[in-house]
Parts: C-alpha cells; sequence; structure tokens
C-alpha cells in the first residue's frame, strides 16, 4: 500500500520536528508563538521546513509549519508527562533505514540532505523525535480504532485493484493484502483520532502566535 503508507510517513513527519533540534549555531531568537510557559522560535519554523524539503521535496507556508509545531508541543508535553519510553537505539536505526529506502538511491538521499542544509546528525534527531511523536499517538489511540472486515474489502476493491490495474499490474489477491490494508485503515484512524484530541487541546491552551510579525 505505498499511497496510503507515504501519507502516513508525511503526516508523522509532520509531526517530527520539535523546537531547538537543530544545531545551536543556527537559532534565531524570534519567538512566533507562546504556548502556556513555553515558546517556539523562527529558528524551529525553518528547521522544520528544512526537513520538510529534504524529506518531500518540498515545504509548507511558515503558517501551516507553525501549527504543525504546536501540534508537537501537544503531543511532546502529554508523552513527557506520562514517561512515555523513548525509542531504543535498534528501533531508530530501523526507521533511518526506512527513511533511507524512500529515496532512489543513497545518492539521492545525501543530495537532498546536503541541498536541505542537513547534517547526519539533524537527520538522526528528527528522526528520534518522529519515532517518539508516533509511537505515543498509536499507543494512545490504537485501541480505540476499530476497522470492520467490509471496510477492507471495500478499500481492497474501491483502491487497491484499480491503482493496480491503472499501473498494467495484476492486482494483489485479497487474502495477500488484508493485512496491509488493515493496518493502513488502523493508522488512518488513529490520525482521525489524533487530530480531533489536538484540536480540542488547542482550545485549553493559552496561545499565542506572533508569526506575522517576524519578517521574512
Amino acid at each position: 500500500m505505498p499511497g496510503l503508507a507515504m501519507r502516513g510517513v508525511l503526516l508523522v513527519a509532520a509531526l517530527a520536528a520539535g523546537p531547538g533540534w537543530l544545531s545551536a549555531q543556527e537559532v534565531i531568537d524570534r519567538i512566533v508563538a507562546r504556548i502556556e510557559n513555553d515558546v517556539i522560535l523562527l529558528s524551529d519554523v525553518r528547521a522544520l521546513g528544512r526537513y520538510q524539503q529534504f524529506l518531500d521535496g518540498k515545504a509548507e507556508s511558515d503558517a501551516q509549519i507553525l501549527d504543525r509545531l504546536i501540534d508537537q508541543w501537544i503531543v511532546r508535553t502529554e508523552a513527557d508527562a506520562s514517561h512515555f519510553p523513548h525509542p531504543s537505539e535498534a528501533d531508530l536505526d530501523r526507521a533511518l533505514a526506512r527513511v533511507r529506502n524512500t529515496f532512489a538511491s543513497e545518492q539521492e538521499y545525501e543530495a537532498r540532505r546536503k541541498q536541505a542544509g542537513l547534517t547526519e546528525q539533524d537527520v538522526r534527531a528528527m528522526v528520534s523525535s518522529q519515532l517518539y511523536l508516533s509511537n505515543y499517538l498509536d499507543s494512545r489511540f490504537r485501541s480505540a480504532v476499530q476497522v470492520d472486515p467490509q471496510e477492507v474489502e471495500d478499500f481492497y476493491q474501491t483502491v487497491v485493484v484499480p491503482r493496480a490495474r491503472s499501473r498494467g499490474q495484476e492486482p494483489p489477491a485479497l487474502d495477500a493484502a488484508r493485512d496491509s490494508i488493515q493496518e493502513a485503515l488502523i493508522q488512518n484512524g488513529i490520525n482521525q483520532q489524533a487530530d480531533q484530541w489536538l484540536k480540542e487541546s488547542r482550545l485549553r491552551l493559552h496561545l499565542e502566535k506572533s508569526l506575522g510579525e517576524v519578517a521574512k
């Protein structure tokens, strides 16, 4: 299920960056948002933009990235408060390998990384944060997501089969695709639950944004 899987990767990547993850010498001390007793800096917005450019070849607007960072703050704050475990080095290495595999070659990976102005340490820090946040959301919402067997069959008929045929390929058998379809539907349900939770959480926060006051 490459289409759904990539959308899942990008959603998680949108949640990945955290304030202060890039090297100290690049910090720009301009506040663009205040959340409770914490702040988000313009450098944080620029950092996530560079990672998006590296991963997807393009970045969202500064306003969209700031909203991503606010969502990240909410997820990270609750995960930290619950003492949620950080990923192991082995899990992080596997996640880094998955990121590398989204590129056509090692040469493309290196070229895009350098073009975005990221070091290997920057990428590792970003992926570690991504994994921590996505694992927490999975732990928090997976049990609430129920997938009906008919949903799996409907997805197979309306998405998997047409997509394979449009590429001139023979569709996989339903039984062979069932597990991947079910996991994709679960991830979609987790995303929906998380989106609703984030919207409700924002209403309870003391939040001030000042990105528009900062010169480009």
